[in-house]
């Protein structure tokens, strides 16, 4: 068996200029965490881990004393600033492409309209940190097609001077489509070549060794995007590619018949781990353990007959790696299916999907007539099981349920079904919402608008709008049904006007008047609420045929001549606030709410020409209340009964005093039943 090992397999230069830094330290004798781990590479994390370094989420999660390290796929401006400003000692082990992207981005410009697009996951640290450096709103995609359906989706303005780059591991000629896409649609784009060279030439050995081999082998951890790339490339050219992260999932079985093998390994995987591989496989090689004495050219004829690609087959699995399925297709020949076609989600663990003796539906991608494999597919033929049913819900008008999984310049993406499914904003919600966000990781129920496909282009599109509509039907017709005079509800101050407060009980509107709203006289309603209060009222008065509801907001226990029938007695005597004056004596506020007269006779206890000589507004006075009239609403306040009694005053002027309050009781009644 020939082994060929790809020249540029193993550490790029960000990798293991980020290793070496870190190893540095270390025999410095310095204590070191890494901002997350340094690559994605589980093996050279524990062996560092080992050496003392330790991997924080954090920079506060630093020890006291260590010196942070922030890892080659970067971080974002924010986490940047963080880390200065806690004055934390720290060692950047950015990638240099990775920063490049950094600059492009920070220099974009809301102001020339511009908007960040990034081809590559949006879940990975590398894309993450690029879209923390930037200043206007960013976009990513996986590829063309998620690229051309985005682009239909949002507004032109959006795109057609956008910045476009890439992920440093991005396919190089995935980037190409999309480059070709970008010079179509967009009118005046910026365009930046931001993928790794290296990752270029890595990409490019890779495949054209996987063209000449009957196996290849990629080396490198589950979690490692580049490594995702060299799977995804050499498994296009040949079929009977495995992903291994280490030596120990090496399988004999997938070694026999087999005469040339290649090897790579993505950009994070140490040269220990590539000749731990390589050792074995030459151990197998002299062990003989590859070597098949039947007639296999023959075993292939008779069994390929009859599976073609794209046919639908029945297969039972007889054996689980951590990186393949191994299934009974009704022949001779091997069936597999790569842990990547299993499900749509990240598979890290075949195991959890599938379970040895299930018999599942499969799709055939590829048959390889000189290994006599089967290359199968799990996912595909749930896809389009999931898409069958999708256009079947959308005839029904039937609702589905779904996660928000993305915000969008125009909608959100909801996943449901195994697609991504997208909500135009103007379908996300009864009133038009201007931020979207408030959605993000919430589950919601939709309706399907449309589902069609042109050629390979799968379009969906849902309203959450249509469900929500219904339901506020549903909600308005057992309202009005179980509505009546007294019942309280919670509920939404939506708007304010000089004459009351309408409010929101669930998509049905009731109106407080202003007088309802406090016991005080008030001259606006935003005295007592504010718009986006809840509140708690109660019906007063509605009428089924115009919808009109009148609501409840003061509360009996708060009417303040209840408290004063309580608390306040006649002959209590109590702080006043004087917030009149008449020329019969003078107002005074006993409570918020009841304002008591003071007539002139009651000032003082010697004769007071005109109130204005012994009170003002404003001022606090020791009064006793002489008397109350609850039907009336009347409160009579003496200063007087409070000091010594003075000199008797001639008759007449004590039939003045007399006639006076009498005049003033008149006019008290008068503003009252104003």
């Amino acid at each position: 068996m020939e082994i060929k090992l790809a020249q540029t397999a193993g550490f790029c230069f960000g990798v293991n200029r980020a290793v070496n830094m870190v190893y540095k330290l270390l025999d410095e004798g310095k204590s070191v965490a890494t901002l997350g781990p340094i690559i994605h590479n589980t093996e050279m994390v524990n062996e560092l881990k080992e050496r003392g370094a330790v991997t924080v989420g954090a920079p506060a999660e630093a020890p006291e004393g260590s010196t942070l390290v922030i890892r080659s796929h970067g971080v974002s401006k924010a986490v940047k600033d963080s880390i200065k400003d806690s004055g934390v000692e720290c060692c950047d082990a950015t990638c240099p492409f990775v920063s490049k992207i950094h600059s492009i981005v920070a220099a974009a410009d809301a102001q020339e309209n511009r908007s960040v697009f990034i081809a590559g996951d949006s879940a990975h640290p590398e894309v993450q940190g690029i879209i923390g450096h930037s200043s206007v709103p960013c976009y990513t995609y996986k590829n063309n097609e998620e690229l051309v359906e985005l682009i239909s989706n949002i507004p032109s303005e959006n795109y057609n001077t956008a910045i476009f780059v890439a992920q440093t591991t991005f396919s190089e000629k995935e980037w190409k489509k999309c480059s070709k896409t970008i010079k179509k649609v967009c009118t005046n784009p910026k365009i930046f070549a931001t993928i790794c060279s290296a990752t270029h030439s890595r990409q490019t050995e890779a495949e054209n060794l996987a063209r000449s081999s009957q196996l290849m082998i990629v080396i490198g951890d589950k979690k490692s995007s580049n490594t995702s790339k060299l799977f995804e490339l050499c498994s296009k050219v040949c079929p009977s590619t495995i992903w291994i992260e280490t030596a120990k999932e090496l399988s004999p079985e997938r070694l026999s018949n087999v005469s040339t093998v290649g090897v790579t390994a993505g950009a994070s995987t140490p040269a220990r781990i590539i000749k731990e591989v390589l050792d074995k496989m030459e151990e197998m090689t002299k062990s003989g353990v590859t070597n098949e004495t039947e007639d296999f050219e023959a075993l292939l004829e008779e069994n390929l007959k009859g599976l073609n690609t794209n046919e639908r087959v029945m297969g039972t699995v007889i054996s689980i790696t951590p990186t393949e399925v191994y299934v009974d297709v009704g022949r001779k020949q091997a069936g597999f299916i790569p842990a990547e076609e299993l499900s749509f989600g990240p598979v890290s663990n075949p195991a959890d999907f599938v379970k040895v003796g299930d018999e599942i539906e499969l799709l055939i991608m590829k048959t390889n007539d000189v290994e006599g494999t089967i290359m199968l597919s799990k996912r595909r033929v749930d896809a389009k099981k999931d898409w069958d049913e999708l256009e079947k819900l959308a005839e029904e008008n039937a609702v589905l349920s779904g996660e928000v999984i993305e915000v969008v310049n125009g909608g959100v993406i909801v996943f449901a079904r195994n697609n991504r499914i997208f909500i135009p904003a103007s379908q996300a919600s009864i009133t038009r919402m201007e931020d979207l966000t408030p959605l993000l990781h919430t589950e919601v129920e939709f309706r399907l608008l449309e589902v069609s496909q042109r050629g390979r282009r799968k379009k969906i599109v849902g309203s959450i709008k249509s469900v929500l509509r219904d339901q506020r039907s549903e909600f308005k017709a057992a309202f009005w049904e179980a509505i009546e005079v007294g019942k309280t509800y919670t509920g939404t101050v939506k708007s304010l006007t000089n004459y009351g407060a309408f409010v929101d009980l669930g998509g049905i509107f009731g109106m407080i008047h202003i007088s309802e709203l406090s016991w005080a006289r008030i001259k606006h309603p935003s005295e007592v609420v504010n718009v986006g209060d809840t509140v708690e009222v109660y019906v007063k008065d509605f009428n089924t045929e115009t919808s009109k509801i009148s609501l409840g907001f003061k509360k009996a226990e708060d009417n303040p001549w209840e408290i004063l029938r309580r608390d306040y007695p006649e002959g209590t005597v109590c702080k006043v606030t004087v917030a009149g004056i008449t020329t019969f004596g003078a107002f005074a506020t006993v409570i918020p709410g009841i304002d008591g007269l003071i007539h002139i006779s009651q000032l003082s206890n010697q004769h007071v020409a005109k109130p204005q000589d012994v009170v003002s507004v404003g001022d606090v006075l020791d009064a006793q209340i002489v008397s109350i009239d609850f039907d009336k609403k009347r409160v009579s306040l003496s200063v007087r009964a409070l000091l010594p009694e003075a000199e008797v005053v001639e008759e007449t002027a004590v039939e003045e005093v007399a006639a006076e309050e009498v005049a003033a009781e008149a006019v008290a009644e008068e503003a009252t039943e104003e």
